[in-house]
C-alpha cells in the first residue's frame, strides 16, 4: 500500500515536468528553425535594394542576435554563423553602407500586428534608451542625458516606440536622436560621412515620438492609449498634441511639476498706471496658485487597487486620482487627471492623463502599470538581442541594427502567440501548483530552444589559433596604416614632402 502511494506521488511529480502539458510538444523543436526562416522570408524584400539582393545577410545577422549571448558584432556573427573563413566584411557592408530602409522593417512589423485580432486594444509605449560612447564621432553622439546612467555623459540616445498587449511586447518604431549641435557647420562632413539623410532636420525627442505615434495611428495599430515616462509626460505641448488628435495618454511627470487644483483664468492684466511698459504676457487673473504635485500627497487618501496576478503574487498599489488643471507653454488651460501612486519603497510617482472624466481609478492605475512592459521591451532588446552591443558610428548602422533587433523581438512575440493557440497548456497545472496564472514563456526560454536546434559553429583549438594570428596580423596592418598616415601628416606640417 505504501509503495503504491509513493509510486503515485512520483508519477504525479514527474508529470509536472511533461513538456506536452506546458504547451511544448516535440514539434515545436523541429518547427522553431523553420519559423525563423519563415519570418525572414516575409521581411526579405525589406533588405533588398534596386541593384542588389543581400537579404541573406539579414538572416545571418538575425540568427546571430538570437543565438549568440555576447560579442554580437559583425566579425563574430559572421564567424559563428557562416564560418571561420568569413571575416564579416560583407555583413559590415550590409549593415553600415547598404541603403536598405530600416523603416520598411518597422512598417512590416506594424502591418503584422494589425493582422492579429488578439493584439487589439493594447498600449503604445514611448521611451528612450541611451548608451555611452567614448567620443563624439558616432552619429548623434554628444554630451547629453543618458537615462540608464542617470547623468549627463557622452553617448547616443535612441527614441523607441513599443507595443504591449496581453503578455506580448515588441518594438514597432525607433529613431536615433541627433542633438541640435549635429546640424551646425562643424558636423556637416560627419553627417555626410555617416549617411545622415540630407533632408534630416533637428527634432526634439518629443517631436520624434509624436511623429512615430502619428505614423502608428495612420498605419492602424489597434492601440487604446499611449504611455510615456517623465521626459515626455512633462512636455505640455506634447500632451496637448496627442489630445488634439484624439489620442489617450498617461504620462509620468516629475514630482516638482506645478498644477492647479482649481481652474485658473488667464488674461493680460490692464495697466494700472502710466509708468512702466504695458503688460503683454498672459497671467493668472483669478488669484489661483499653482502647487507642486508632491504637495498633494498629504491631502489625498490613497486606495489599494488590484492590478493583476504576477509570478511574484498579487500586484497591488495604493493609488488616488483627482482632477487638476495645467497651462501649456502657449497659454492654454487644460483639465487632466492626476494619478498618484505609492511605490513599494514608499516614494510616490505621479502621472497625467487626458482620460474621460468618468474613468475609474482602477483603469487609470492599470494603464500606469502597463508602462512596465516598455522596460521589458528594452530589457529583451538589450539583454537577449544585443541592442546595446553594437558601437555604431554610422547613422545607417544604428538604424539597421535597431530594425533587426526589433524583428528579433517580433519573432519571439509571434512565436509566443502562435504556440499559445496551437499548443494550449494543461490548465490543471494551475490547480496542481496552486497558482492563479502559469508563468509565461520568456524570450530567454525560446532562445534556449533555438540555440539547440540552430547550433553555432564551434572552433577547434587549431582554428582558434589561426583566428588569433589573423587578428594579430590585421591589427598590425591597421597600426602600420595609421603610422604611415601620421608620418605623412607630420612631414607635410614640417613643410617638406618625403
Amino acid at each position: 500500500m505504501t509503495e503504491h502511494i509513493i509510486t503515485d506521488e512520483q508519477n504525479k511529480k514527474q508529470d509536472l515536468f511533461n513538456p506536452q502539458r506546458w504547451g511544448l510538444p516535440p514539434i515545436v523543436i523541429t518547427d522553431l528553425a523553420n519559423r525563423l526562416r519563415t519570418i525572414w522570408s516575409r521581411f526579405r524584400e525589406c533588405f533588398t535594394t534596386s541593384t542588389h539582393d543581400t537579404s541573406e545577410y539579414a538572416f545571418v545577422y538575425l540568427r546571430g542576435l538570437l543565438t549568440m549571448d555576447i560579442e554580437r558584432n559583425y566579425a563574430n556573427i559572421a564567424r559563428r554563423v557562416i564560418g571561420l573563413e568569413d571575416d564579416g566584411q560583407n555583413i559590415q557592408q550590409f549593415m553600415s553602407d547598404s541603403p536598405w530602409l530600416a523603416s520598411s522593417v518597422f512598417s512590416q512589423i506594424q502591418t503584422e500586428i494589425c493582422q492579429r485580432p488578439e493584439l487589439s486594444g493594447g498600449m503604445l509605449t514611448l521611451d528612450e534608451s541611451g548608451d555611452e560612447r567614448s567620443d563624439s564621432y558616432s552619429a548623434g553622439a554628444a554630451r547629453q542625458m543618458i537615462g540608464r546612467l542617470g547623468k549627463v555623459d557622452m553617448g547616443q540616445v535612441g527614441v523607441a516606440l513599443g507595443y504591449y498587449q496581453s503578455g506580448i511586447w515588441s518594438m514597432v518604431d525607433a529613431r536615433l536622436y541627433l542633438p541640435e549641435e549635429w546640424f551646425d557647420k562643424e558636423h556637416e562632413k560627419l553627417r555626410q560621412r555617416w549617411h545622415v539623410p540630407e533632408e534630416t532636420i533637428f527634432a526634439t525627442k518629443a517631436q520624434l515620438g509624436l511623429e512615430m505615434i502619428r505614423h502608428a495611428k495612420a498605419k492602424g495599430i489597434p492601440f487604446e492609449i499611449v504611455g510615456t515616462d517623465a521626459a515626455y509626460g512633462r512636455d505640455s505641448e506634447f500632451r496637448e498634441a496627442l489630445d488634439q488628435e484624439g489620442i489617450l495618454y498617461i504620462g509620468d511627470i516629475p514630482k516638482n511639476l506645478h498644477v492647479y487644483t482649481q481652474r485658473p483664468t488667464l488674461g493680460i492684466p490692464a495697466n494700472t498706471g502710466k509708468r512702466g511698459r504695458p503688460h503683454s504676457r498672459l497671467q493668472v487673473t483669478n488669484r489661483v496658485q499653482s502647487v507642486e504635485v508632491s504637495s498633494l500627497v498629504h491631502e489625498t487618501t490613497l486606495t489599494p487597487v488590484f492590478i493583476r496576478h504576477t509570478e511574484r503574487g498579487l500586484l497591488t498599489y495604493d493609488c488616488a486620482a483627482r482632477r487638476v488643471w495645467t497651462v501649456t507653454d502657449k497659454g492654454k488651460v487644460r483639465e487632466e487627471w492626476l494619478l498618484l501612486r505609492q511605490e513599494k519603497e514608499g516614494d510616490y510617482s505621479f502621472s497625467l492623463s487626458n482620460a474621460p472624466v468618468d474613468t475609474p481609478l482602477s483603469q487609470l492605475a492599470y494603464w500606469r502599470c502597463e508602462r512596465y512592459f516598455v522596460e521589458r521591451t528594452f530589457q529583451d532588446a538589450k539583454t537577449e538581442a544585443g541592442w546595446d552591443e553594437l558601437v555604431a558610428r554610422k547613422y545607417r548602422a544604428w538604424e539597421h541594427h535597431t530594425a533587426l533587433d526589433a524583428l528579433a523581438l517580433w519573432f519571439i512575440a509571434e512565436t509566443k502567440l502562435d504556440w499559445a493557440r496551437q499548443y494550449p497548456r494543461d490548465m490543471d497545472l494551475v490547480h496542481e501548483l496552486e497558482l492563479a496564472v502559469l508563468p509565461a514563456l520568456s524570450m530567454s526560454n525560446i532562445r534556449e530552444i533555438l540555440k539547440a536546434v540552430m547550433p553555432l559553429k564551434q572552433l577547434s583549438p587549431e582554428q582558434a589559433i589561426v583566428l588569433v594570428v589573423k587578428h594579430l596580423v590585421n591589427r598590425s596592418r591597421s597600426t602600420s596604416c595609421r603610422l604611415k598616415a601620421q608620418y605623412r601628416e607630420f612631414t607635410q606640417h614640417q613643410g617638406y614632402d618625403p
